[in-house]
């Protein structure tokens, strides 16, 4: 098996983070004191997130998304989540940003925090050579209309730093279907799109979201497992899985990492990448999901490397740019064995 520090330093490519969830803890304590915004019960006697059960983490998500107000904030926070991301070999990500958070969906606001996340973002890239981009991403409970605000700020925004498209939130509410307008309205502006589906809900769910939102990615999809013709249409059709373990495992979903999926979509044929989510959450870092896919089912050199590509080839990214991450996938693997 592979050793953690060689883990640790293999070059990652990751495709599902939220920005606010991956927030340390110790910066939203300092945020909200800088702010004057009240956070009791938001952390436990650790001072970690306290949260128990997928509706408490929205509800923390949410109370810890109104310590960040202004752009300098969102400015301060990606450099610090960048940072992180770099120590544990990421070269690439692609941040889930959601002007419900950033300026309250309106267009004018979204454009100054944007601003502020992009330049922390180009000094991350001189600093430590990882590269950033942004979904700009809806969120599903908000309700249609919204989304269709948040899909204009998109179109608005988009170009070489936004790229993409998603949504997020609460599968329970709303169908596919009530979106398909934000995502057309995407489309049409250029973005790559995806959509969270099959982590809460059903494989209907993945389903319906691939005939009516027309995705690429589908972010999480682990229940695709439970159905043979889902599967099979991912295969066939080349959509990615954006997975994430840790995130499943810490809310419940599988009760731990041997019971999780991935392998066994990958062995159907599912392209599957692998990313955190949100983090500080479920306690987890890249390099501790490279390890425990290492330990639980025996991935080497070979399939990170594999990963990786299939997260390259999947990113919301220009070809000149993609070209510079791929050679250096092509110059980091052979000295990584």
């Amino acid at each position: 098996m592979m050793h953690r520090h060689t883990l640790a330093a293999l070059p990652k490519l990751e495709l599902h983070l939220h920005l606010e969830g991956a927030a340390p803890p110790a910066f939203i304590r300092e945020r909200a004191k800088r702010n004057h915004v009240d956070l009791s019960g938001v952390f436990d006697d650790q001072g970690q997130y306290r949260w128990q059960g997928f509706s408490s983490f929205l509800s923390v998500y949410d109370a810890v998304c109104t310590a960040l107000k202004t752009p300098q904030d969102f400015h301060d926070l990606t450099l610090a989540v960048l940072e992180n991301s770099a120590s544990h070999g990421v070269i690439y990500t692609e941040c889930f940003l959601s002007p419900d958070f950033c300026g309250g969906g309106d267009l004018s606001a979204w454009c100054d925090h944007l601003a502020a996340i992009d330049a922390a973002a180009q000094t991350a890239q001189a600093q430590s050579g990882i590269v950033m981009r942004a979904i700009v991403t809806c969120i599903r409970h908000n309700g249609p209309e919204q989304a269709r605000r948040i899909a204009i700020c998109a179109q608005e925004t988009a170009g070489q730093f936004v790229t993409g498209f998603g949504m997020a939130g609460d599968e329970a509410q709303f169908r596919p279907k009530d979106f398909i307008w934000s995502f057309d309205a995407a489309r049409e502006a250029g973005l790559g799109l995806t959509a969270h589906a099959g982590e809460w809900a059903d494989p209907d769910a993945i389903r319906a979201t691939l005939q009516d939102l027309r995705v690429s990615r589908i972010g999480h999809g682990v229940r695709a497992i439970e159905d043979p013709a889902v599967l099979e249409t991912l295969a066939e059709t080349g959509v990615v899985l954006e997975i994430c373990p840790g995130s499943n495992i810490a809310l419940g979903l599988y009760a731990k990492l041997p019971d999780h999926p991935v392998a066994k979509l990958r062995d159907a044929g599912v392209k599957v990448t692998v990313s955190t989510d949100d983090p500080p959450f479920f306690g987890t870092s890249m390099t501790q999901e490279y390890s425990g896919l290492a330990q639980c089912f025996g991935w080497g050199r070979d399939e990170f490397a594999d990963i990786a590509r299939i997260a390259l080839d999947a990113a919301f990214i220009d070809a000149p740019a993609r070209a510079v991450l791929q050679n250096r996938l092509e110059e980091a693997c052979p000295t990584l064995t």
